[in-house]
């Protein structure tokens, strides 16, 4: 009889550690997967902004400088991506946003661009990608949360150390992007 209680006692054990080892897989994969829909969410991004820049061109020759530091920001963010660099991702994200700032607001001055229906088109596409890559960016920094904080606690951290799970990188962003756009400095560059 010992030996039964002995064996369910131990099939008890191996059943819990099976449980958190699959509970540490899933969340290593969550973080994975909510990185890869950040990743995709960025290749169009980076398919999409050629398109608008190009629109742009026809319109507003004088303003080669802008569109060059969009195009050369999409570069670093396309390589940070490539990398799977937290901290310069989250520096070339704040360049790239803050240009695209700048450049919509440049285009204001060039009434028939903003009546043109394919840069009002590309325009919400780059905008509504924009939103969709915070909601993805917050979704990453959650799973990622949840990844370190349960292979850091007792019992899990005895089970990562075991299988060797890392921690992962939140995505940060840079001070200069927390703070408040100021949009009567875009309207006057």
């Amino acid at each position: 009889m010992g030996f039964l209680v002995l064996l369910a006692i131990l099939a008890v054990v191996a059943i819990y550690f099976i449980m958190l080892y699959n509970g540490l897989v899933n969340l290593k994969h969550n973080v994975a997967k909510a990185w890869a829909n950040i990743d995709v969410l960025l290749k169009q991004r980076h398919d999409e902004l050629p398109k608008l820049v190009e629109t742009c061109k026809q319109y507003m020759k004088f303003e080669q400088e802008t569109l060059e530091k969009v195009m050369k920001a999409r570069s670093q963010v396309a390589a940070a991506s490539a990398s799977h660099n937290m901290g310069a991702l989250g520096a070339a994200e704040g360049t790239l946003r803050g240009l695209l700032g700048n450049l919509f607001a440049v285009a204001e001055a060039y009434p028939e661009l903003k009546a043109n229906e394919n840069f009002q088109h590309l325009q919400g596409r780059i905008t509504g990608l924009e939103n969709a890559i915070a909601d993805r960016r917050e979704f990453y920094n959650d799973s990622v949360n949840l990844n370190n904080v349960r292979i850091e606690q007792f019992p899990d951290v005895v089970v990562a150390r075991m299988f060797n799970f890392q921690p992962a990188d939140l995505l940060e962003f840079d001070a200069a992007e927390l703070t408040d756009v100021n949009v009567k400095q875009l309207f006057n560059s």
